[in-house]
């Protein structure tokens, strides 16, 4: 079934939309991640305009977050008051990102400038996050109780503005996480993501939050930085195509309630690795899509003179 994207300019199938809600979805619900840098390039891949991608892959993030934080929340596993200084972060950075964003789109490299931060962050991130899983699954081999050690006072412990985060059991400065989220707030407005795929890792690695708490907590400010975003691209952009939001919203709220329950059924360690291979993967068919386009415009350009 075939719909029409007044925005987009495209007519896609309205059930592959559907089922890339869900899967983005189920994703959502089990690695705490928005899925944006998921369904924003597979966005790419079925035809839709990047910009038009970015700014209304921030829509289907917030019902999937919200519908996977309702999940959490109920098994108690978000910490309300570390995702609010996140939260504070995010909001300035989501602004200063809406802006670069209106300008590069004016001089139109925006498109370019999407596919590269996605090549570049998904490819560090991943394999960052591959082989720390790799590391943690032999520990836990080695020593099955090692793992759980992880609070190593390190240089953010000696930084001014502590906070005691009763949920997470950390007594932090407030710094950091402020820094993580303007960081994370930047990205949901250029890329379209909600930044669950910096934010986690920086959560467990950086903040030494327990990773029981760090999924909840990421959704938890995933829902307001990206309904914020949204709401600026929509205002000053506008690039928000409501009827491609409304689908993928529909296939993401069913999807993050499924991944809730997986999620609670697998190794923290497994689904680290998971994600990561995840990441990878998307990361190597934008690079493959980017090398080739310049080939293929070459090639037509020679046919022309030819």
């Amino acid at each position: 079934m075939q719909i029409y994207l007044p925005i987009a300019e495209v007519s896609v199938n309205a059930f592959l939309l559907l089922g890339l809600g869900g899967i983005v979805g189920i994703l959502s619900g089990m690695f705490g991640v928005g899925g944006g840098f998921l369904m924003t390039p597979l966005l790419f891949f079925i035809g839709i305009p990047p910009a038009v991608a970015v700014a209304t892959e921030a829509n289907q993030i917030v019902a999937s977050s919200f519908s996977g934080v309702l999940a959490h929340l109920k098994r108690k596993t978000v910490d309300l008051k570390m995702g609010t200084v996140l939260l504070a972060g995010g909001l300035v950075g989501a602004a200063v990102g809406v802006q670069v964003f209106a300008m590069l789109r004016a001089m139109g490299q925006v498109d370019l400038l999407v596919k590269l931060c996605y090549v570049i962050f998904l490819g560090i991130i991943g394999g960052l996050m591959f082989i720390e899983s790799l590391n943690a699954i032999r520990r836990m081999r080695k020593a099955p109780g090692s793992y759980a050690q992880r609070k190593k006072h390190n240089w953010i412990h000696a930084l001014p503005l502590k906070v005691k985060f009763r949920t997470s059991g950390l007594y932090i400065s407030v710094i950091p996480p402020l820094i993580v989220g303007l960081f994370v707030g930047v990205l949901a407005a250029i890329m379209g993501v909600g930044g669950g795929f910096i934010m986690v890792p920086a959560m467990i690695y950086l903040l030494g939050m327990p990773t029981k708490v760090v999924v909840g907590t990421s959704l938890f400010q995933i829902i307001f930085v990206t309904g914020f975003t949204t709401l600026m691209h929509a205002t000053t952009n506008y690039t928000v195509d409501m009827a491609l939001a409304l689908l993928l919203l529909i296939g993401g709220v069913v999807g993050a309630q499924i991944g809730a329950r997986i999620g609670v059924k697998m190794k923290a360690e497994q689904l680290r690795i998971l994600l990561a291979l995840m990441v990878l993967a998307v990361c190597g068919k934008l690079a493959l899509d980017l090398l080739l386009q310049p080939a293929e415009l070459y090639n037509i350009g020679a046919g022309g003179h030819g």
